[in-house]
């Protein structure tokens, strides 16, 4: 049985495992593809190591801004990136999520995994169409490595 604080969404992409991880990996390409579709992302620092962090604000198609920072506390090249995600810099814990690569035939299968604090919060997030908005922004990766 699925943890009441765990979301989970995968999605098959048609490319190789490198050129995908490389697409989640640059610091360039990351956020230009990052989020549902209509978000864009406006990055203050980005830092895609073990160690490292990502600022940025999610910026929806209304203008409205939503500030994040991502922690990494793991990047495995190639399968798997852990990071804790911050209500905008340096705020409160939000999740902690992860992705994982896997090679199939060819193609990647992305795993992203999040782990809410609390259970009324990881409602709360697929309440509001959190795992349709995670399939939304894996299609903008697809589409970044011309696998759509």
């Amino acid at each position: 049985m699925m943890d009441d604080r765990t979301m989970i969404v995968e999605r098959v992409i048609k490319a190789p495992r490198s050129i995908v991880w490389g697409a989640w990996i640059n610091p360039t390409s990351l956020p230009q593809w990052w989020g549902p579709d209509g978000f864009s992302c406006r990055t203050s620092r980005i830092d895609l190591r073990t160690g490292g962090e990502w600022v940025f604000d999610m910026i929806a198609p209304d203008g409205k801004v939503f500030p994040n920072h991502h922690l990494y506390v793991l990047i495995q090249p190639q399968s798997r990136i852990e990071y804790t995600l911050l209500w905008g810099e340096n705020g409160p814990k939000h999740a902690d999520a992860s992705v994982d690569l896997e090679e199939v035939d060819g193609q990647t299968k992305v795993t992203m995994q999040m782990i809410f604090i609390t259970p009324e919060e990881c409602a709360q997030a697929k309440g509001f169409g959190a795992e349709a908005l995670g399939l939304q922004t894996l299609g903008k990766l697809a589409k970044a490595v011309g696998a759509a």
